[in-house]
């Protein structure tokens, strides 16, 4: 299976010039880049924000109510989300006053039981906001100086700075499309993707620059090594989003487990979107820089 799409995704990159394999990242980058502006100049931020971030409160009880008549009586506490996962519902709700906040409480501790309260102050979602922020921008600052270190060469780094950038703008883009929100847990998904990314974006450049032998069959042993990477960590994302999110259809005495549910969904879309952005721009960067610098690799 792995040697039949190495050859097929070989023979696609063969058939196609450089202009043509850069064309289709950077068009889905640009798609993706357009889509954050639209959010952010409609809610102030590229991604919707989680409760960790905006602040307010999130309370798990047991309730046998359908959403819709939770979404309704408790639509005066400004109700942000409704979910069920068996009979355990999860509501979160935006910042609200103290009063309002401790009627809410009493509210639900009479009506239901095995309650859970969670609180994030607005102050507070801001600080981590602040710190993912910079957290996001020291690792590809640390991952920017650790890979030109490596090559000491500009374009080459480069590439591999710019598609990681890339993975990540999509990934945020899609996290828009499907309504996944950011929150600490997508936060450390996204820290994550940086390190997938630049693990087979290194493999495609070393092989490309430091191993003998035509540039083609480079590429290939490369792609060969790097898709069988990341086949294998997508299959076990693949069956950790579908334990996360649907194991409470086989049992009710599992609850749908959110966090790690949008990690791994935001990490399968953020490989497939590196998958894209080694084996075609980076690739085809990487292929013009050695047809331009004949003597920057072995033979």
């Amino acid at each position: 299976m792995m040697t039949v799409l190495t050859e097929r995704l070989g023979s696609f990159i063969r058939e196609h010039d450089n202009k043509q394999l850069v064309s289709i990242p950077i068009a889905v980058f640009a798609l993706s880049f357009l889509i954050l502006v639209i959010v952010f100049s409609t809610s102030g931020a590229p991604v919707k924000l989680g409760m960790e971030f905006n602040g307010g409160t999130m309370i798990a009880m047991q309730s046998q109510d359908p959403i819709e008549v939770l979404e309704q009586k408790y639509s005066e506490y400004h109700v942000v989300d409704v979910r069920k996962t068996g009979d355990r519902a999860i509501m979160q709700f935006g910042p609200m006053d103290n009063d309002m906040q401790i009627q809410l409480e009493a509210d639900v501790i009479s009506t239901y039981s095995s309650v859970e309260i969670k609180q994030v102050g607005a102050v507070y979602g801001k600080d981590l906001q602040l710190q993912a922020l910079k957290a996001v921008v020291l690792s590809f600052i640390g991952m920017a100086l650790i890979v030109f270190f490596i090559f000491k060469t500009a374009i080459p780094s480069i590439a591999v700075v710019v598609s990681a950038f890339s993975d990540i703008i999509i990934a945020v883009a899609f996290m828009n499309i499907v309504g996944v929100e950011l929150s600490l847990g997508t936060v450390a998904a996204l820290l994550m993707l940086i390190g997938y990314s630049v693990d087979s974006d290194i493999l495609l450049t070393n092989r490309i620059l430091k191993r003998r032998g035509t540039t083609d069959e480079k590429i290939n042993h490369a792609m060969h090594t790097g898709l069988t990477m990341t086949s294998t960590t997508l299959a076990a994302l693949a069956v950790m989003y579908i334990v996360s999110t649907y194991s409470y259809l086989l049992t009710s005495s599992v609850s749908q487990i959110n966090l790690l549910s949008d990690i791994s969904i935001v990490l399968i879309f953020g490989l497939l979107a590196d998958l894209m952005n080694t084996w075609l721009f980076n690739t085809g960067i990487l292929r013009w820089y050695v047809e331009k610098n004949p003597t920057v690799v072995k033979a």
